[in-house]
């Protein structure tokens, strides 16, 4: 579909990661809400991509306060050595080092096709000999393990464990964090016997509180409380660091602790503290996590390091808190924080969020695995895991393949490699008529204000610098823009046609070596009254995602938004501004195909999870926009409208109508709804496999059917993360739920006399995809 965007729109955008919902922008801020769905943009910032040019030297920048990277839409005077910067005009002279520039020897950054490129500048130390260069630092995984677990979930967890270790990198520093009723941080570094320091968890702790007790606060370090310490300075060292001693007290590089931390794993039981009848068993996530940021904060200040908690179950004392240790109180539901009747809900977000900017502060990234059949507190900790980028995982067990697969994957290296990176920074600048409102997405506002901010703050705004503490190749974006056009471009003369956007973003790679990224964007200004103009730049996945992202937000931050009425009033607009149609006849209505899938995507999006939370614990609607907001748009698309593809003796594999008429009894469907893989068997089809007709030589026509969507659902598995769950149903079975509940329902008890021989009804009185169109005609036309 995207291929069949016109022009500038979808495929033209890919080379730089950036793809937008209108690549045709309206001139005036009037014509821009005449357009209905927001001016934004999508970008992963460090993406892949083999073309993408590195250059070995420091970027030249425009002069303040434009201080935009030279770009291969400068305009550039060979003869007098100057480049004029295409976002602020300004004319700035080359450096002596360019003396050698011409028509026929430009340096790469100006190269017409190379918009986007990446600066690994050498260190600064110019004089040392590169042999001399301090090693890049090592990655910092600190691994905090919930204990209050039944043993066989505490043994699968350690297997997981064992095998990460082994995966990590050899300079790699480790640390460990457990905790049950109390916390317990293991001294890796004191080898003679097990040193473990235990923290009580009923309440919280200060950053001061948990570097006195640990030895690392300056004032302890100068009395020389730890100055036994093998190899231990008299004073702190420059680098921000505390002494190098107190870092391998805790944080030991893997190929040293490896014995040592297998020999903790073997002798890691299940929290002792009993568990009265009727109770929750006593777990303090949240001075858990304190400690480990704690920790961190004192040992490695501004260098890339991740928090990886491991917890099975609610947090029921300290802060953090999200329910009493008493049974008879349940978990808070959508209904409860709807009726503001969930007491420990907004003091648990507030400690995340404090605990959110002391990580961010530090650098560092919080990862959350959480594996249980109740709910744990994602909801509230979804502030702490966004905001520095981390991972969330949400799985029924860690026995569960959806945990055991997706935790294997953040250590594994080659082509399944992740490419974690660290300590993002990313900086946009713009055309003087544009404004920022923010970003949806795994991201800090910097509070860096300017004359590029916008009154209207969607997300995290105010800013034109933000702080990514943890980024991958596949992180997302969302950022929103506002048309303001100023009285200078509004003056007699030519206007400029086009507009330009810089995205500068500065990170840490996987191997340590700091990179700047920097990617530059153009695109065409329009007459907002000129329809055909703007539609022709349309992309409706990006438009589609964008919404979707777009109420998201709304739905957490404003009390009684009612999403579904506010998508339909937007569709219905949207349509009336660019369909064609007589008024008051529904018949002669027509959308352009670069609109003509938008309500099907609206139709799936409200049904979909992120605007139905009914069924959906808190939990899981924080985990599935936290996946919504920070992934590509292909892969978003596939969350709001699932794919479905058919197969059959008579026909090689084919998509399918997201619809129950594509049931047939004589029909294998794999459906891809991102979060699960449903491989489901038609009738015939199951009763044939149950016979064991598939092992019989002259059968092998229908082995290889029952094969085919098994091996297309592993290659969908293993290029994702997390890993979705898998899921072999037949119809029919109890789990066809997790297709039926995806399909458009063309077919319902209603209508059950009409079906075909083999086809399905879905019982339910939600309306149809063409309901809703034929609804959406007429409410289009009407004058």
């Amino acid at each position: 579909m995207a291929e069949e965007l016109v022009g500038t729109g979808g495929a033209a955008s890919d080379p730089d990661g950036v793809r937008m919902s209108w690549n045709n922008w309206p001139r005036s801020k009037v014509e821009a809400s005449k357009c209905v769905i927001p001016v934004a943009a999508s970008i992963a910032p460090i993406r892949a991509s083999p073309s993408v040019l590195v250059l070995p030297y420091q970027p030249l920048r425009c002069k303040p306060p434009c201080s935009a990277v030279l770009n291969p839409f400068a305009r550039v005077d060979f003869a007098a050595k100057i480049w004029i910067c295409p976002l602020c005009f300004s004319r700035n002279h080359f450096p002596p080092h360019y003396a050698g520039i011409s028509e026929a020897n430009v340096p790469g950054e100006l190269y017409p096709q190379c918009t986007t490129v990446e600066y690994a500048p050498p260190p600064l130390d110019h004089h040392s000999a590169p042999s001399s260069a301090p090693p890049p630092p090592p990655p910092v995984f600190l691994f905090v393990i919930d204990t209050c677990l039944i043993e066989e979930e505490l043994g699968f967890l350690k297997s997981a464990m064992r095998r990460a270790i082994g995966l990590l990198p050899d300079n790699a520093l480790v640390g460990l964090v457990t905790f049950g009723t109390q916390v317990h941080l293991y001294e890796l570094g004191f080898a003679d016997v097990s040193k473990i320091y235990v923290f009580r968890g009923i309440k919280e702790i200060s950053k001061d509180h948990i570097l006195d007790q640990l030895g690392l606060s300056p004032s302890s370090v100068r009395h020389g409380a730890a100055v036994g310490m093998p190899g231990y300075p008299k004073a702190p060292q420059t680098n921000g660091f505390h002494p190098s001693g107190s870092v391998h007290r805790f944080l030991l590089p893997a190929v040293d602790c490896e014995y040592a931390l297998s020999s903790l794993l073997d002798e890691l039981q299940t929290d002792q503290w009993p568990v009265e009848a009727g109770t929750r068993a006593l777990r303090c996530t949240g001075v858990a996590l304190s400690v480990a940021a704690g920790l961190l904060g004192a040992c490695v200040p501004g260098t890339g390091a991740r928090i990886i908690a491991l917890v099975g179950g609610p947090c029921t004392q300290g802060p953090g808190m999200i329910v009493s240790k008493d049974l008879s109180e349940p978990v808070r539901s959508h209904k409860d924080l709807d009726k503001d009747a969930a007491p420990h809900f907004h003091k648990a977000v507030k400690f995340y969020e404090n605990l959110a900017k002391q990580l961010v502060s530090q650098g560092h990234v919080l990862d959350l695995f959480a594996s249980a059949l109740d709910q744990v507190g994602v909801a509230e900790m979804k502030v702490s895991v966004e905001r520095t980028g981390g991972f969330v995982v949400l799985a029924e067990s860690f026995g569960h393949p959806v945990f055991k697969d997706s935790f294997k994957r953040i250590f594994e290296n080659g082509e399944q490699s992740l490419g974690l990176s660290f300590n993002g920074t990313l900086e946009i600048n713009c055309s003087k008529d544009i404004r920022i409102e923010g970003i949806i997405g795994p991201c800090t506002s910097l509070e860096k204000k300017g004359t590029l901010c916008a009154d209207i703050v969607v997300g995290q705004g105010n800013t034109t610098s933000w702080k990514m503490c943890g980024l991958d190749r596949t992180t997302c974006l969302t950022v929103f823009f506002e048309i303001v056009p100023s009285e200078r471009s509004n003056q007699s003369g030519i206007p400029n046609p086009q507009l330009y956007i810089q995205f500068l973003t500065n990170y840490q790679g996987p191997e340590g070596q700091m990179r700047l990224r920097v990617t530059t964007i153009t695109r065409r200004w329009v007459d907002g009254s000129n329809a055909e103009e703007l539609i022709e730049g349309f992309d409706q996945e990006t438009a589609a995602v964008v919404l979707a992202r777009y109420i998201s937000l709304k739905m957490e931050m404003e009390e009684e938004f009612d999403a579904t009425r506010w998508l339909d009033r937007s569709l219905i607009r949207l349509c009336s501004r660019f369909g064609d149609y007589r008024k008051d006849d529904p018949a002669s209505f027509t959308l352009n195909p670069n609109f003509s899938i938008l309500p099907q995507f609206m139709f799936n999006l409200r049904r979909s999870q992120f605007v139905q939370v009914f069924n959906n614990s808190p939990d899981e609607t924080a985990y599935f926009r936290m996946l919504l907001n920070r992934e590509s748009i292909t892969n978003s698309v596939v969350m709001i409208q699932p794919s479905l593809l058919s197969y059959s003796f008579n026909s090689p594999p084919v998509p399918a109508l997201l619809d129950v008429a594509s049931i047939s009894a004589d029909r294998i469907l794999l459906l891809d709804a991102y979060f699960s893989v449903v491989i489901f068997h038609g009738m015939t089809i199951a009763q044939w496999r149950n016979m064991g007709y598939q092992n019989q030589p002259e059968h092998q026509a229908f082995a290889q059917l029952l094969q085919a969507p098994q091996d297309d659902a592993q290659v969908i598995i293993r290029d994702r993360f997390p890993v979705p769950r898998l899921v072999i149903c037949d119809q029919h079975g109890s789990q066809a739920r997790f297709l039926l509940a995806k399909l458009n329902p063309s077919a319902t008890y209603n209508s059950a006399h009409e079906v075909v021989p083999g086809s399905d009804v879905i019982f339910t009185d939600d309306v149809s995809l063409q309901v809703f169109c034929e609804h959406l005609r007429r409410l289009v036309v009407q004058s």
